[in-house]
């Protein structure tokens, strides 16, 4: 895709404003870094970081039964919460595959808030309204809300600030006001620490962002771009579509089968799952932590001993540990456990690594 045809979020000149270096992500032209990958990672570690991650999608599954229709398609089960509440979930095909991993909003038995990834939210919303029953409709409103996510241990004190609600437990969120302007505010993120996303109208973006950029410099942080927000979700081993999910990777290779409601009656790819499930998924997602200086990425080939035994998906320069570190799939078949050694080619050298269950550093989202 070319730079002409990227798309970019409400905030793109205020991005711009602050120094932002750019990388297409998604379709969509998006802020890399400001002052610095590994400063803005410290700054979401230490004291609060804030990013803009319009590109996310959004859609509304609204009708009589919307939540029951919307449990019967994704995997995770929403009987397991309540209006109030939002729920990691997993859109599946027949034969198993993610066709994306996104968050449900339960806003009530016949609204279902849904935002999907940038990438996939066309396929999601189209898969969706194929087999939407009379009544229930699915709109896609991907430029309908911005979203951004505040993170850290002060990101509590800078919503306070706003005036925004704070005391909520993870993965709840209320409808608030900031200025005369409606904003949506759930306890979730994507980085390991104490956090929350907005979701403001598309328009009010800009407002809402100034405000809270004053806010969060104020309390000792900084604006936080894409690099940064890779390096802290891979430091706790959270999959990125395209990378631990795929069409080509289920749930079960992923570590994400505990998004999946086993004992529905029904969801997309339920058959293909159940299947995978008794017979033992072929590969499994591990973290490796270099042993050996060197650059892990995505694509290299794990080895033990002669045999090739699996591939990383994820690779990057850990800021917190100050070591490389990866994401991969290996063969269950090898019976590599946490604490054995691999060794990961990494351009004809070999790159000696310890095994590891992520995450590799300390989870904070309570």
């Amino acid at each position: 895709m070319t730079d002409e045809k990227l798309l970019q979020g409400p905030i793109h000149a205020v991005h711009v404003e602050l120094g932002a270096t750019f990388a297409p992500f998604g379709g969509w032209e998006m802020p890399v870094s400001y002052a610095g990958t590994v400063g803005e990672h410290t700054a979401v570690r230490t004291t609060v970081g804030l990013f803009d991650v319009s590109h996310l999608g959004k859609a509304t599954v609204k009708g009589a039964g919307a939540a029951e229709f919307v449990n019967s398609a994704l995997t995770n089960d929403l009987n397991r919460i309540r209006p109030g509440k939002a729920q990691y979930t997993l859109c599946c095909t027949p034969e198993g595959g993610v066709i994306d991993d996104l968050i449900a909003y339960y806003v009530s038995d016949d609204e279902i808030f849904l935002v999907p990834n940038a990438a996939n939210t066309a396929t999601v919303v189209a898969e969706l309204q194929k087999v939407a029953p009379e009544g229930v409709t699915v709109t896609d409103e991907h430029r309908g809300y911005a979203v951004f996510a505040v993170q850290g241990p002060r990101s509590a004190e800078v919503l306070a600030k706003l005036g925004l609600p704070t005391d909520m437990e993870y993965m709840a969120y209320a409808d608030a006001e900031w200025d005369g302007r409606p904003i949506r505010v759930c306890r979730t993120g994507y980085t390991g620490e104490h956090g929350y996303e907005l979701l403001p109208r598309w328009e009010d973006a800009e407002a809402v962002f100034r405000a809270l950029v004053n806010e969060v410099q104020a309390a000792g942080g900084q604006a936080a771009g894409l690099g940064a927000r890779d390096t802290l979700r891979t430091e706790m081993g959270y999959p990125l579509h395209g990378h631990e999910l795929s069409l080509e990777i289920s749930p079960l290779q992923a570590r994400t089968g505990w998004a999946v409601g086993w004992k529905k009656p029904q969801f997309w790819g339920k058959s293909a799952l159940e299947a995978e499930k008794a017979a033992g998924p072929r590969r499994i997602l591990l973290g490796l932590k270099a042993i050996d200086k060197g650059v892990l990425r995505q694509g290299q080939t794990v080895m033990r001993g002669d045999a090739q035994v699996g591939e990383t998906t994820s690779g990057t320069f850990s800021p917190s540990l100050k070591v490389g570190i990866a994401l991969a799939l290996l063969d269950t078949a090898a019976g590599i456990e946490p604490g054995d050694e691999v060794e990961v080619d990494v351009r004809g050298r070999r790159l000696r690594c310890e095994v590891v269950r992520p995450p590799f550093v300390e989870t904070r989202t309570a």
